[in-house]
């Protein structure tokens, strides 16, 4: 049996985190489902950019291509990616994440057939909405501060939702003909239990996108060593320097032969003493391969498999995919699905507590004065709050308000 006092402590908890965070929830939900199609939106401005017309002439060597890009990038490019397609111009990088860019030539007149960038397209504007509320470093923070909040509102609602007597209906099931009090109190319950457990692991995928928990999980990863190895991006990597550096054909030649799967990059060399990079991008991620050859004699310097990244890297970078729906059509609509429960969950808590609320008053859950809150919870919110510093900052500025405010007796009490 639940503690009737202890849930009313909880849910006034749950109510309090639930009416601060939920604007931004709407917002993490609805620009969320919207990103979900930016591959498609990238994919079609890139497919305008970088399609071609064979001729039965011969193609522009690599190696030429690359003095094109070269010249006409602000920035070197730092890969090329591989394709067998013949209608396709070879697309060269510079830069990494938002400062990415892409330069396609075409192979038979090396003309540059345009440019791309993630930045010129209008999912940018939804991604920085998404991240940073569009407030770059401070709306980082709060975007963080509001997840951290979404995993305390699941363990609370769960609490909440935990039913004094055993039933089906309001429990496991939405009840539809009770009046619509009930039927946005179920949609809100009812959906928030059978999607909690993808929530947490939703949230858990962005999170290492954050400042705070994100730099503390990287340095988690360098200080126990599960990361990606230190030579995974060629530091410390060198090639023999030896007469002529290998023509990108060649290298070319040599990536192909390594049958990698997904989309094949291979990585420039960044000076006379660097490696050229042969990698793959593949949601099968345990094929996800990186492999660094001397640029003067194309010979094998190292080899990782994704079994030589550390075990918090894999799963930083599983959850972050899953996060993206980056695993094939069933990941994304199960995101997708996910985004759209989190909108209508939402809005049935806002309806279900106007239909609740009393006029004249907030409608905060009342807890009887003789409540006590057990040692074991404030060890619990102890250990949440160093994990996710920002919510433990968060709740220290709560309590030092209440001591400013009235009486030491404390909200967490009451």
């Amino acid at each position: 049996m639940k503690d009737r006092k202890l849930n009313q402590w909880i849910w006034k908890w749950h109510f309090i985190a639930g009416i601060i965070s939920l604007p931004f929830v709407l917002v993490l939900s609805i620009t969320g489902a919207i990103y979900l199609f930016n591959p498609k939106v990238e994919n079609e401005i890139k497919e305008s950019l970088e399609k071609v017309k064979a001729t039965s002439g011969k193609t522009i060597s690599y190696q030429q291509q690359w003095e094109v890009a070269k010249n006409q990038m602000k920035k070197k490019p730092n890969s090329m990616i591989l394709s067998s397609n013949k209608e396709i111009a070879t697309e060269f990088i510079s830069g990494r994440f938002s400062h990415k860019k892409s330069l396609f030539v075409n192979p038979y007149t090396a003309e540059v057939s345009g440019t791309f960038s993630p930045k010129d397209t209008w999912m940018y504007t939804v991604r920085k909405l998404h991240g940073e509320l569009l407030g770059g470093k401070v709306g980082t923070k709060i975007i963080e501060l509001i997840a951290c909040w979404m995993i305390v509102l699941i363990i609370t609602g769960l609490y909440v939702w935990w039913p004094f007597k055993r039933g089906v209906k309001g429990v496991f099931i939405i009840r539809l003909k009770e009046g619509k009090r009930i039927l946005f109190r179920d949609l809100h319950a009812v959906l928030g239990f059978w999607i909690s457990g993808l929530l947490l692991l939703t949230i858990a995928g962005g999170l290492p996108w954050t400042d705070v928990f994100g730099a503390n999980f990287k340095q988690l990863q360098k200080l126990t060593n599960t990361g990606y190895p230190k030579t995974w991006n060629g530091k410390g990597l060198v090639s023999v320097v030896s007469g002529k550096t290998l023509s990108l054909d060649k290298m070319t030649e040599i990536a192909k032969k390594q049958n990698l799967k997904g989309v094949v990059s291979i990585g420039l060399p960044k000076n006379s003493k660097s490696t050229f990079s042969v990698s793959n991008k593949t949601f099968d991620l345990e094929a996800q391969k990186m492999l660094h050859f001397d640029q003067y004699s194309g010979e094998l310097v190292k080899k990782h498999n994704w079994k030589d990244v550390g075990f918090l890297m894999r799963g930083r970078m599983w959850v972050m995919a899953f996060h993206q729906g980056q695993f094939g059509v069933w990941n994304w609509w199960l995101m997708f699905g996910v985004a759209i429960m989190l909108t209508f969950m939402s809005v049935a808590a806002i309806l279900s507590y106007v239909l609740r609320k009393k006029k004249g008053s907030l409608g905060i859950p009342k807890v009887p004065n003789s409540f006590k809150v057990e040692p074991i919870i404030f060890v619990l919110l102890l250990l949440l709050g160093v994990i996710l510093p920002l919510f433990g900052i968060s709740l220290l500025v709560i309590v030092a308000f209440e001591f400013i405010s009235k009486k030491p007796s404390t909200l967490l009490n009451e």
